[in-house]
């Protein structure tokens, strides 16, 4: 079976575990996915699998795209995604895949693309130390010196200063499953997971 799905985070809230503790949880909505097209060895020099995720109209979508999903026979898709697997004996072409895949107390790594931020400074970005707020100081939140002069007469690469914060694909894993909701294509797991309500999602088993 192909190792992922696509969807969406719909929220975080908390509940109150089997121990009696509260925990937050996140709620994702994952699939159904169609599997739109199947990488071989002999072909691609790989073997992987090609799922589409969120049925949409043709003006959401390029023309090789939608060239590319009607050749397969399959409904338009707006997100397609490659999952790597180790066999596609068992997979065929228009195959739906949903969260049934998963079950409760399973381990999943989910990615997504964090919250952005915009143009941020060097506390907020890098955890710098603020000047002296005080006694005239006019150095409370500026960067200050970034390096000698005559040696090296530049600045090295690298040097962490202001910039934007955010909006990166990011991966939590071993996030565990803690409810499955096959008929509302619902998953509940454990802990935060990256972005904000409704951004796209990834999820795969955890990979020990």
């Amino acid at each position: 079976m192909p190792l992922g799905l696509l969807g969406n985070k719909i929220g975080m809230t908390q509940i109150v575990d089997e121990r009696g503790n509260m925990v937050p949880v996140t709620i994702l909505r994952a699939g159904p996915c169609i599997v739109t097209q199947i990488k071989t060895v002999e072909v691609d020099g790989y073997e992987a699998v090609q799922v589409g995720y969120n049925q949409v109209s043709s003006k959401f979508l390029t023309k090789p795209q939608i060239g590319h999903l009607e050749k397969v026979g399959v409904p338009l898709l707006r997100y397609l995604h490659e999952y790597r697997i180790d066999s596609t004996e068992q997979v065929t072409l228009g195959q739906t895949i949903s969260v049934d895949m998963f079950k409760s107390g399973d381990l999943v790594d989910i990615t997504g693309k964090t919250i952005g931020k915009g143009f941020a400074g060097l506390q907020k970005r890098h955890n710098f130390g603020r000047g002296p707020m005080t006694h005239g100081s006019k150095n409370h939140r500026a960067p200050g010196s970034i390096g000698a002069g005559t040696t090296p007469g530049r600045v090295y690469p690298g040097k962490k200063m202001a910039g934007h914060l955010g909006a990166k694909k990011v991966t939590i894993k071993k996030l565990k499953i803690l409810f499955v909701d096959a008929e509302n294509n619902l998953i509940v797991v454990l802990g935060s997971v990256p972005g904000k309500s409704g951004n796209l999602i990834s999820l795969q088993p955890y990979k020990y």
